[in-house]
């Protein structure tokens, strides 16, 4: 296969030459290309064959060590995880789980993403993060999503340690990015998931901001697309200025100011929030940055998009970092540490793009191919036909309807919709989970499957139902859900537990167990489950 490569680089590179020179025909090319692509389809069938039947021998050559582990998702682990699958190195991937966010990074708590290519009319940041998943998975990635814990770069080969499991690896790309900041106002010890977020678009339709005024601090894109998105919900939006300027970009800057919906405050910082006699935020105390003056303004939400903090802490001091936490890096994606690379918002300070974070994802999986080769560590990993096929749709892909009197079933274990959770919370004699969720929650994407899983385990001892949180918002106010997604557990008409935002599946299973007396299935060990209320933080950025 290293041969394969050299003769295909000499060739673009003779072919560049004859283009520059104007000397190569087109037609001449053009039937070169094509002999060139069916050349390189019977070799490739010829190796698949052949690395089917060596797929045991080459796991044995491996001796058990990783080519590459990605730690952290996104679109920078994504994309490396894309890269290093067609380059045959198979990458373990941790996506990450509670640290720094779920599994998708950033884009999986923004609304429309309107400046990636390829997507003309746009597309929401968990649909993009959802295609990029599935391409790598495509190629090979092996996905888990779990949090690296601790990580070991002090010998060779690299010791990786997350929740559930221990791996080694010969090269490690770093692609935890960042995660959002908080103001550290002394209301946020009270009032978080209680008018307080910092996820628009996790917790924007919650019926506590249907048709009220809410409040987005911030200057940046994250805070006008916040602003904008969240004009859906809320009656009116303030954007809470700290500077005389807006830092987002022109098309967002024009986009907010001729917005009815918008009202921008410039000079104004955020100090303090008061509660109502709900002990919801009713109130937030502003400070006038020009001239001190202070006055309140009546809100029922407060939304941050106030800049990131590097996820980097992990790593010690084992790499270089700079004063701010932010990696080191040369050569495009190189750290401190030979065979430790980075990728994405890790190291960027400066452009902090999606599709930025992308090119580094492909820029360190390329030097991580370089770097195994040049060492005598790269074991090859060759596709199947079955792999390279483009994924079909299944039926979890399918848009679930809310059921009736008609089509409602008590002995099937899955549900949707309000009339199911009824029936089911007088008649079930199953432990009842109950799921909310929205359109447009991107940690909700992350958390159906895992809940599925769990479910399945026990078989005809759960009931599970989603409830939509816009299509069913008397539902959720009644349940007091402040923001999806919000998992409630049941038996027998009692609420034994609430699990706000995205949580290891041992602690769905303590709740379950602990109601119908069961061990708990060998796959994980249950962890310990603190009291949580309601609106506890999900930890979604």
């Amino acid at each position: 296969r290293r041969h394969r490569r050299r003769a295909m680089s000499t060739a673009t590179r003779s072919g560049v030459v004859h283009a520059l020179s104007g000397t190569t025909d087109v037609r001449r090319r053009r039937r070169h290309n094509t002999r060139a692509r069916t050349q390189r389809t019977c070799k490739t069938t010829t190796t698949t064959t052949t690395t089917r039947a060596a797929a045991s021998a080459q796991d044995d050559a491996s001796g058990g060590v990783e080519n590459v582990v990605i730690i952290g998702s996104g679109p920078a682990g994504y994309t490396a995880a894309i890269y290093a699958g067609r380059a045959n190195l198979r990458p373990l991937v941790f996506e990450g789980f509670q640290a720094g966010g779920v599994p998708g990074g950033q884009l999986m708590t923004t609304t429309e993403v309107e400046n990636f290519p390829g997507f003309p009319e746009g597309i929401t940041g968990p649909d993009l993060m959802d295609k990029m998943r599935k391409q790598a998975e495509r190629w090979g990635a092996v996905m888990h999503t779990e949090d690296v814990e601790t990580v070991d770069f002090s010998t060779r080969p690299f010791t990786i340690r997350s929740s559930d499991r221990e791996v080694k690896a010969n090269s490690v790309i770093l692609a935890t990015g960042a995660t959002a900041k908080r103001l550290g106002i002394p209301a946020e010890q009270t009032l978080w998931s209680k008018g307080i977020s910092a996820c628009a678009i996790c917790d924007g339709a919650s019926p506590i901001f249907k048709d009220e005024e809410v409040a987005v601090v911030g200057g940046g894109d994250t805070a006008t697309e916040e602003a904008v998105y969240l004009t859906k919900y809320c009656k009116h939006v303030h954007l809470l200025v700290r500077g005389p300027t807006m830092r987002a970009s022109k098309a967002m800057q024009d986009r907010v100011i001729q917005h009815k919906g918008i009202t921008v405050h410039y000079n104004t910082e955020c100090v303090d929030a008061l509660p109502n006699s709900k002990g919801l935020l009713g109130s937030l105390k502003l400070r006038d940055t020009a001239n001190g003056d202070e006055r309140r303004l009546n809100v029922k939400g407060l939304f941050y998009g106030i800049g990131h903090t590097p996820n980097s802490k992990i790593y010690g001091n084992q790499i270089e970092l700079d004063s701010a936490g932010y990696v080191v890096v040369k050569d495009g994606s190189k750290t401190s540490l030979e065979g430790v690379f980075s990728a994405g918002d890790l190291h960027d300070q400066e452009y902090r793009q999606a599709i930025t974070a992308a090119g580094s994802g492909c820029m360190a999986a390329i030097t991580v191919e370089r770097y195994l080769t040049e060492n005598n560590l790269l074991i090859e990993y060759h596709q199947s036909k079955q792999k390279a096929q483009p994924a079909s749709k299944t039926v979890e892909d399918a848009e679930p309807e809310a059921e009736d009197s008609e089509t409602f079933d008590i002995e099937a274990t899955k549900h949707y919709g309000q009339f199911a959770l009824r029936k089911l919370y007088h008649e079930s004699d199953r432990v009842l989970m109950v799921m909310y969720s929205s359109p447009t929650c991107g940690p909700c994407r992350r958390l159906k499957p895992m809940l599925d899983k769990v479910v399945q385990e026990y078989d005809s001892k759960v009931h599970y139902v989603e409830i939509d949180i816009v299509a069913d918002p008397e539902i959720a106010e009644a349940a007091g859900v402040a923001g999806t997604p919000t998992t409630q557990i049941f038996y027998k008409k009692e609420r034994l537990k609430v699990l706000s935002g995205v949580k290891m599946k041992s602690e769905y299973r303590e709740v379950i167990e602990s109601a119908i007396g069961a061990p708990a299935p060998a796959t994980e060990a249950p962890a310990p489950v603190a009291p949580e209320p309601v609106g506890a933080s999900s930890g979604k950025r």
